[in-house]
């Protein structure tokens, strides 16, 4: 590659990784406005399934190949732990807790890396990953105390709870797939993940009886839309254009960049509160979350959380040997 080429792809890259910060900052207001109407189980059934048969079906037309009947139970644990557990516990808390919150506690999911991490035998806990653990439970705390006592009664506890198993089943989810030894196209693997996870959705949906109260307005099919194409698929291309060709420790910045976006959108589009004590907490729980994670760039694996793909980002985690690296994308 010729220097004048090298400098038109760096800045490609860096127009992706842009687009990266916006798609997926917006995209805990398209889940917000599309439970206005769409049930939250059937909503993320809706959106993945297409998604990941538009990919599959790119792919094939490519002639890539696509994932075999051996990569099923493979694809369907990392669909479980990706979209049913990670991305499906964030829209289902976001049917009490505002679009913006709901990005800022997701920015915990470091949190959750490093303990289950080392629950699987990685490195051991410093001085400086304990103080930043500390750091961040006091921010969070800050952050929805207030809101749990007043909004009990509508679910928001329950709403955090959900919150953190989605942390916790992305942070599975990751730490598995990047120990798996499969070599298999990342585009493919990420498109059966997709359609896995869509259909276990789909399927819950269905067992709870959430198709009588589905129907669409324009403004909730436009954010279905938005999600299911330039969500999931392009905030995907973007992301993985943008780590192959820019460092990691650069790229993982999104993280901080999305939930600022979100409450940003949530405050304008929704009128959604976020106040100075909030604001405080915010910047206490970003503090924390970057004590933990500097540590984690260096030693080059970051930490994947389930902001939107968060909320696709871990489906394109791999291990080692591919060209592609894990950063706390998610």
């Amino acid at each position: 590659m010729t220097p004048l080429e090298l400098a038109q792809t760096r800045r490609l890259a860096y127009g992706a990784w842009l687009a990266v910060c916006l798609i997926w900052g917006t995209t805990y207001l398209g889940i917000r406005i599309s439970l206005e109407s769409v049930p939250p189980f059937l909503m993320s059934g809706i959106r993945w399934t297409i998604a990941g048969a538009l990919l599959a079906l790119v792919l094939w037309m490519r002639g890539e190949r696509l994932p075999v009947r051996a990569d099923v139970p493979r694809l369907a644990l990392l669909g479980f732990l990706f979209i049913g557990l990670g991305n499906g516990g964030v829209v289902w808390a976001e049917q009490w807790v505002p679009s913006g919150l709901t990005a800022v506690i997701v920015a915990m999911s470091p949190f959750w890396m490093v303990g289950v991490d080392r629950a699987f035998g990685g490195e051991r806990l410093t001085a400086r990953t304990f103080s930043g653990l500390a750091l961040g439970f006091v921010g969070i705390v800050l952050l929805v105390w207030p809101e749990l006592f007043a909004d009990a009664s509508r679910g928001f506890g329950p709403a955090l709870i959900a919150l953190q198993l989605a942390e916790l089943g992305w942070a599975l989810g990751s730490s598995y797939q990047r120990r798996e030894k499969a070599e298999t196209n990342v585009l493919a693997t990420a498109a059966g993940q997709m359609l896995a996870g869509g259909l276990m959705m789909l399927a819950v949906g269905t067992a709870a009886g959430e198709w009588r109260s589905l129907h669409f307005t324009p403004r909730t099919a436009v954010a279905l839309g938005y999600l299911t194409t330039i969500g999931s698929i392009g905030g995907f291309a973007a992301y993985t254009f943008a780590l192959k060709h820019l460092p990691i420790s650069f790229v993982s910045l999104y993280a901080y960049i999305n939930p600022i976006i979100a409450v940003v959108l949530g405050m304008i589009v929704l009128g959604e509160p976020f106040n100075g004590r909030m604001i405080v907490a915010a910047g206490i729980v970003f503090a924390g979350v970057a004590l933990v994670q500097t540590r984690r760039t260096r030693r080059g694996a970051g930490a994947p959380g389930p902001t939107e793909v968060q909320t696709v980002r871990p489906l394109m985690s791999r291990t080692r040997n591919s060209t592609m690296a894990t950063t706390r994308r998610t």
